[in-house]
């Protein structure tokens, strides 16, 4: 018989009942009754239970062997009584009597439970993030995540894609985070960066001659963490294609994004195929380029109600129209049946306190003798009529209830979509049993840099503008420009943006005047992307791609709200280790060998 084990912790069934079998684990739970010590053993692939009775010679060593030790035990394979059946695991229906009892690794007292999975400060979690994994929920998560990978990559390789494998010290490349630099040992005062993304190799692939890329990409940005972004690193299913159009991208990502959310909805829905959303079109009803459409209803720009004060009485609203800005209505389907004002104040004091924002009017509507009416100041004063008329046009009847945002067209949207996600789940309005997925199509090519009061890039500097050269030409104004739309699109699921992607812009004269229109010579572009401006003068195949995140779908396939339930080892919010004590001060004599010197840190910069 092996060393530690016939069997695994999760297989023995009553089929087994008989056979001598060996089982090696961690003590997850001990049960002493007055005629037999109970222990729950587990490993990696489920929890047998174990009995040990007085006259056994180690009886006494097994009471004392504390929860987490590890333990091999061999013994007779038994049947349990009727009832005494577990159903909830799937070898509850047989026991195993120990004949023979070894303590491989005694275990000293735990920080952290394991049985159990109370909730548990973070800090403690992740310093004892080996502890932490050992849990069902995170142990169910991780291998969740190596089991979507596999699929993706079975994906990829069954519609002819090969996996490559990128650079991970590189240059440094602007997009849109800042880089992670490592100085560079034999080139003293040098220094690379971790790739951002593999943007620029995969698109040397394409003009290297290879057809379909793809790989399960590490990627790095220096930024800060947020629910569903861990600071530091991340992976994406990074993939390119030669001679396609943005039909052909979606044709070859859309099936292996839904095939991957089928395969583990674990009885949840997959709605397909993904409708397609411009940009403008998803602000203007979601307020969010990243839209959860699983909410039942949508924004509705009301500011046509309030430009003539006469028939509204409510002076701010008109004030901001006038003004040019814009009034959005946020409906709440039934909230003035269903809540009572203080759902109402709650949602006003949020946007102030959570939004910096100066507040959310609303108004409730209710019907009496077959008039509907609102008492609330900003619907106080419509007159039946012209109620009837806004009503109409919202959407809204009596019983529902009706939030305002009002101001700068950009904030008021931005207020408006984060309201709306909020008003969907305190109403419990989403179905939770859904997989939603759209592809947000037609993104503007620029957008303005309020902090440099200029025209930029958008999204992402290497697309292809619709229209060509021809567009880019007579884009000869900054309103143009910002009217100009790319070949670039996005994923969503569910409220959470999956990847984004874009048709390439490889035609070098082209992209030269792509830069040129928001300030940067050919010398610029020269300099900072030689190796594909280069690339590009040597026939350059038409290509286009995308990268969904590899984190983010784990994470919603795991019913998650946090990345960090599906990454082995993460970060803090401060992006530290607490585990490994990463970051950490070098050793003089390192920093001496890259040629570096630290300068000390100033408390007050």
């Amino acid at each position: 018989m092996h060393a530690f084990r016939s069997h695994t912790c999760g297989e023995l069934r009553a089929s087994h009942v008989g056979e001598t079998v060996k089982l090696s684990g961690w003590v997850h739970r001990k049960r002493e009754h007055a005629n037999a010590l109970f222990i729950d053993l587990r490993d990696h692939y489920g929890i047998t239970q174990v009995v040990i009775y007085p006259v056994a010679g180690f009886y006494e060593e097994a009471k004392r062997t504390p929860a987490e030790s590890v333990i091999t035990v061999e013994g007779e394979l038994l049947a349990r009584d009727k009832e005494a059946i577990n159903g909830e695991i799937e070898t509850g229906e047989v026991e195993l009597r120990v004949d023979n009892f070894t303590l491989e690794s005694r275990a000293e007292d735990i920080p952290l439970p394991v049985f159990g999975e109370p909730d548990y400060p973070e800090d403690i979690r992740l310093k004892n993030r080996y502890l932490d994994l050992r849990r069902e929920t995170l142990h169910k998560n991780i291998l969740l995540r190596g089991k979507v990978i596999n699929s993706l990559r079975r994906r990829m390789i069954d519609q002819g894609f090969t996996e490559f494998q990128t650079p991970i010290l590189t240059a440094s490349s602007p997009e849109g985070a800042r880089d992670f630099l490592v100085p560079s040992r034999l080139n003293p005062g040098k220094f690379y960066a971790l790739p951002q993304a593999p943007q620029q190799f995969k698109q040397l692939i394409m003009v290297a001659g290879f057809d379909r890329y793809f790989q399960i990409a590490p990627c790095f940005r220096d930024e800060d963490a947020r629910a569903d972004r861990s600071p530091g690193e991340f992976y994406q299913l990074d993939m390119e294609m030669s001679f396609v159009t943005q039909e052909d991208v979606f044709s070859a990502i859309e099936p292996v994004m839904a095939g991957v959310f089928e395969e583990f909805a674990d009885g949840r829905d997959v709605e397909t195929p993904f409708p397609r959303i411009p940009y403008k079109e998803s602000m203007a009803k979601y307020g969010s380029d990243k839209p959860d459409l699983r909410i039942p209803f949508e924004l509705k720009d009301v500011s046509e109600f309030f430009i003539d004060e006469g028939k509204t009485s409510f002076g701010i609203f008109a004030k901001i129209t006038k003004g040019g800005g814009k009034v959005i209505a946020i409906p709440a389907p039934s909230a003035t049946d269903s809540q009572s004002r203080k759902f109402f104040d709650a949602m006003d004091k949020w946007a102030k306190k959570e939004m910096q924002a100066p507040g959310l009017g609303y108004a409730r509507l209710r019907e009496e003798g077959g008039v509907v009416s609102s008492q609330d100041p900003v619907l106080k004063n419509f007159s039946p009529e012209f109620l009837k008329e806004f009503m109409a046009a919202t959407g809204l009847k009596a019983g529902d209830g009706v939030f305002f945002s009002a101001g700068k067209a950009a904030d008021a949207y931005k207020l408006a979509g984060a309201a709306r996600n909020k008003i969907g789940a305190q109403l419990e309005l989403i179905d939770e049993g859904v997989f939603k997925f759209c592809w947000i199509v037609d993104f503007p090519m620029y957008e303005w840099d309020e902090d440099n009061k200029k025209v930029d890039f958008s999204h992402n500097p290497f697309s292809m503008p619709q229209g060509g050269m021809e567009a880019l030409m007579a884009a000869d104004t900054d309103e143009k420009l910002l009217d100009l739309l790319a070949y670039q699109y996005d994923i969503v699921c569910n409220g959470v943006e999956l990847s984004s992607g874009a048709i390439r812009n490889h035609k070098p004269d082209l992209m030269y005047k792509a830069f040129e229109k928001v300030g940067y010579s050919a010398d610029v572009v020269d300099d900072k992307f030689a190796g594909m401006i280069n690339a590009f003068k040597h026939g350059a195949p038409p290509h286009g791609g995308i990268a969904p995140g590899v984190d983010r779908i784990v994470m919603l396939l795991a019913g998650t709200n946090t990345i960090r339930d599906v990454i082995l080892f993460p970060m803090n919010g401060q992006a530290q280790d607490l585990m490994m004590n990463a970051p950490a001060e070098a050793d003089p004599a390192q920093l001496k060998e890259l040629s570096l010197k630290l300068r000390p840190i100033d408390p007050k910069s």
